[in-house]
């Protein structure tokens, strides 16, 4: 018999899927209302009238008066907001800023107003009641459910809260889930991240836990754990009413297989893609892992064709403009004042009835130490080719350029991985890798036929050697995440002297 909080949540993934056809059915005049109620609501602003947001009548007016910028171009507005100043890039205040870890920039700081993390809250709340009306499966509802994340502990910042984006949300939990959640407030406070594993594994190895949600490679560390604390091998001897893992951050499909044997049994699985800048996108179909683009969440967005970002003056297209199957830099104008905000990450259309997307990669992760301009999903798909082709299981991996190797001979990209059970013929793996990224990249393939690159090269790295690292970079833990490729040699040195 269903319980009280699944006939509710039934009723209520009803009404949030008519909601949510409503706005899906008209895309473009939706994302024309944003547009002119956020140019509205901001033109008094220090950043509207710098930008003469009065006079704005058109997408191409905006254009024309607000450059693309990252969080670098948009610092001076946002200090501003930081030291206190009202009325700069939003009316009034920031309720919180979440801070993430910058390359460039050190900390950053992203305001999130009264007018934004509604959206943040309402699209989590929205993707499991998708998740509920597309399989049917409420149950997972009355178990217990964990959340991996920054400490809810948060400072102020001359009035203003701050801390993770996945600690303050942890302040929305609804009041009807509060005593499903795990692990304590005291437990989640913690900071040392492998203390705070710990800590949880002891708390939860008992109870029945039937949601679990993380980003894949702090939830693998977590399971694993688990069975150590427990002796048992899969999550479905741990948990047997395990019904939900609720994921996003990364790219899941490299861990995919990992995860799925710890699993130990068919778990639905719920892609989602939040940030600290918004949340934009979650998994609507429970046989597929595209992504439903949220095109009434207060976000107007802009699109820049990947290959053309750093051009003086690349192309700026509105949801109507994109074509399928290209890479696009994801650009931003929120409730919370980012306007032109290249938040870094790139996706790919691959439906626009609805908006479907993947994400394919950073906009600044990539190589083209020769002109390759490789991507993270061209990388990530490689490694699936190769996985599939020859087994083995993969902990974690980047890919970096030797430009000049110590060894001499040609220069080559160098793959950096950390197997979790290695695949019994190396060298095929490696040819089988380098044969996936020709076949997704064609000037990498022009390269190696020409003889300007060599072959690609494959490091296997001792356990934990990305925990390890991160740890000594200090971002062990929550929603820090490995580069999958960089166009330096930076974290690739920092892995390999660790192993020496």
């Amino acid at each position: 018999m269903a319980s009280i909080k699944e006939i509710g949540a039934r009723i209520w993934a009803q009404i949030a899927e008519r909601e949510t056809q409503k706005w899906a059915s008209k895309p473009l005049e939706t994302q024309e209302k944003t547009f002119q109620a956020l140019i509205e609501r901001a033109k008094d602003t220090a950043f509207g009238r710098d930008h003469d947001f009065a006079s704005i009548k058109t997408m191409k007016d905006f254009q024309d008066r607000v450059p693309v910028r990252d969080y670098e171009g948009l610092r001076n507005y946002v200090d501003r907001v930081v030291d206190g100043e009202s009325d700069v890039l939003w009316p009034g205040r920031p309720l919180y800023y979440a801070k993430t870890s910058g390359t460039t920039s050190g900390a950053k700081y992203i305001p999130l107003t009264k007018e934004s993390v509604p959206y943040h809250i309402k699209s989590a709340r929205n993707a499991l009641l998708t998740h509920i009306r597309n399989t049917g499966r409420s149950g997972f509802l009355n178990g217990k459910m964990i959340f991996l994340q920054g400490s809810p502990e948060l400072e102020d910042k001359k009035g203003v809260s701050l801390g993770r984006l996945s600690g303050i949300t942890a302040h929305f939990v609804p009041s009807y889930l509060l005593k499903n959640r795990m692990p304590s407030w005291e437990t989640n406070c913690i900071e040392d991240w492998e203390k705070k594993v710990d800590a949880i594994t002891e708390e939860t190895h008992q109870v029945d836990m039937t949601v679990i949600s993380g980003i894949p490679p702090w939830v693998q560390m977590y399971f694993e754990r688990l069975m150590a604390k427990t002796g048992k091998k899969t999550m479905a001897e741990i948990f047997p009413n395990f019904d939900l893992f609720v994921t996003g951050g990364v790219a899941l499909e490299p861990y995919k297989a990992r995860l799925l044997e710890l699993f130990g049994k068919d778990v639905p699985i719920l892609e989602t893609y939040p940030a600290s800048e918004g949340f934009f996108a979650y998994q609507d179909q429970s046989n597929s892992p595209d992504l439903l683009l949220l095109l009434d969440n207060a976000m107007f967005y802009e699109f820049v064709p990947a290959d053309q970002y750093f051009e003086e003056n690349p192309p700026r297209l509105t949801i109507g403009d994109v074509a399928l199957g290209v890479n696009y830099a994801l650009i931003l104008n929120t409730n919370a004042g980012l306007w032109g905000y290249s938040i870094g990450d790139t996706v790919m259309f691959v439906s626009k009835s609805p908006y479907r997307i993947r994400v394919t990669g950073r906009i600044k992760h990539f190589i083209s130490a020769f002109g390759e301009h490789v991507i993270g999903s061209e990388v990530e798909y490689a490694m699936d080719q190769a996985l599939n082709q020859h087994g083995g299981l993969v902990r974690e991996f980047t890919v970096a350029p030797n430009v000049n190797p110590l060894e001499g001979g040609l220069p080559y990209h160098e793959w950096l991985v950390e197997f979790d059970e290695a695949p019994n013929d190396i060298e095929a793996f490696m040819k089988s890798l380098d044969a996936g990224l020709r076949q997704k990249n064609s000037y990498y393939d022009d390269l190696i036929t020409g003889a300007i690159l060599r072959p690609c090269v494959l490091r296997s790295l001792g356990p934990e050697s990305f925990i390890r690292y991160m740890k000594s970079e200090g971002k062990l833990g929550g929603q820090n995440k490995v580069p999958r490729l960089t166009n330096d040699r930076k974290i690739a040195e920092a892995l390999l002297a660790l192993e020496a």
